[in-house]
């Protein structure tokens, strides 16, 4: 939890470090990422991170690890793109056969993309017409406004496309060289790199199906050579007969942790929930895994004691009021349930709502 900046709030005026340090804040559910800075950074208020998007420009929105929204350091845009960049699944034939295009129109489109992209911020309509206009393909254009993201996540990974701010109801899109500066990062194996040490200090210790799970589409095989080539740096340790990975420098602290006692209510698609391990008891235990990681993908707001995943949790706000129903997973220690109630009501201070809170619901025991 330290590591995840989740036993002490770090001061607001640290919160891009924060975001690079964890990975990255995955942004599907705009709310999501908010209240993932709000469980980590003292200080932020609603809003924030819309500012930091488009009016400071020192976060940006794209498509990045697994093919999901994130917010990332604008800084270092260019780090993360290049790491992106060793994505090549989109090259291979059973990705055209998949999307039904040829390697020579997705060459064509992702060219295109390139060169209408600016920093004028075009809706995906209008982004599909200048893509027709530009190739001379209409075909072009219909499949970019047919689909959400597929064509267009490869664009974001090789660093032509990020998100601008919303028209409407409408998303945009924009060139990040335009929108943010971004500059060219380091060789791609050099920022792949730099992201497995950050991946290591944030999550580790770690299996290889770990680190593929979190970084995408890679074979577990893969992530244990982007272990190795960290050389000395990094260094295989066994947890319960099972090879995981650390960083060298972190071993000792790690085998010295102590309890913290830290108490967080974690935002669906939380990063440390998407980062850390699905099948270590420890963790989250196997009965209650299903509640967590759900159908589709989705990932459920949770309990965190000590690290533990100990329940879910769900709020709604109506009138100037956050209703908040906390399940745990099984009877709470008196000093939990009060830690767990503080959260709460920080999340109501958070707000500006007043809070009412239930407790317990489907298989959890009263205290």
């Amino acid at each position: 939890m330290q590591r995840q900046h989740l036993v002490s709030r770090r001061p607001r005026d640290e919160l891009l470090g924060v975001v690079g340090a964890v990975g990255g804040l995955q942004a599907q559910m705009a709310s999501g990422a908010e209240l993932a800075a709000w469980a980590r950074v003292e200080g932020v208020r609603p809003g924030d991170l819309d500012a930091e998007l488009w009016e400071r420009r020192t976060l940006v929105k794209t498509w990045a690890m697994r093919g999901t929204l994130h917010l990332l350091p604008a800084a270092e845009y260019g780090l993360w793109q290049a790491a992106l960049d060793t994505y090549d699944h989109y090259l291979k034939g059973a990705w055209l056969r998949g999307f039904k295009i040829t390697a020579e129109e997705r060459d064509l489109l992702l060219d295109t993309v390139r060169e209408v992209l600016g920093g004028e911020a075009l809706t995906r309509d209008e982004l599909a017409e200048a893509v027709a206009e530009a190739s001379g393909s209409r075909a072009l254009g219909e499949k970019l406004a047919d689909s959400w993201g597929a064509y267009l996540k490869p664009a974001s990974f090789q660093g032509s496309l990020c998100f601008g701010p919303n028209r409407g109801r409408n998303v945009t899109f924009v060139s990040p060289a335009a929108w943010i500066g971004a500059q060219p990062g380091p060789p791609p194996e050099e920022a792949l790199a730099e992201v497995t040490r950050r991946y290591l200090s944030a999550y580790g210790p770690a299996t290889a199906a770990e680190y593929s799970r979190w970084w995408g589409p890679r074979r577990p095989a893969q992530a244990t050579r982007s272990f190795r080539a960290l050389g000395e740096e990094a260094v295989e340790v066994d947890i319960e007969g099972e090879p995981h990975w650390a960083l060298a420098e972190d071993v000792a602290e790690m085998a010295d942790a102590a309890p913290s006692g830290a108490v967080r209510l974690l935002p669906a698609f939380d990063p440390y929930v998407i980062g850390s391990a699905r099948d270590v008891p420890a963790i989250l235990s196997p009965e209650h895994k299903a509640r967590v990681h759900r159908p589709q993908g989705w990932i459920s707001p949770v309990l965190l004691v000590d690290g533990r995943i100990e329940g879910v949790w769900s709020h709604e706000r109506a009138r100037g009021q956050l209703s908040l129903m906390v399940e745990p997973f099984g009877e709470l220690a008196s000093g939990e349930r009060e830690a767990a109630g503080a959260e709460a009501e920080r999340l109501a201070a958070f707000y500006g709502d007043v809070l009412a809170r239930e407790w317990g619901l489907r298989g959890s025991r009263h205290s």
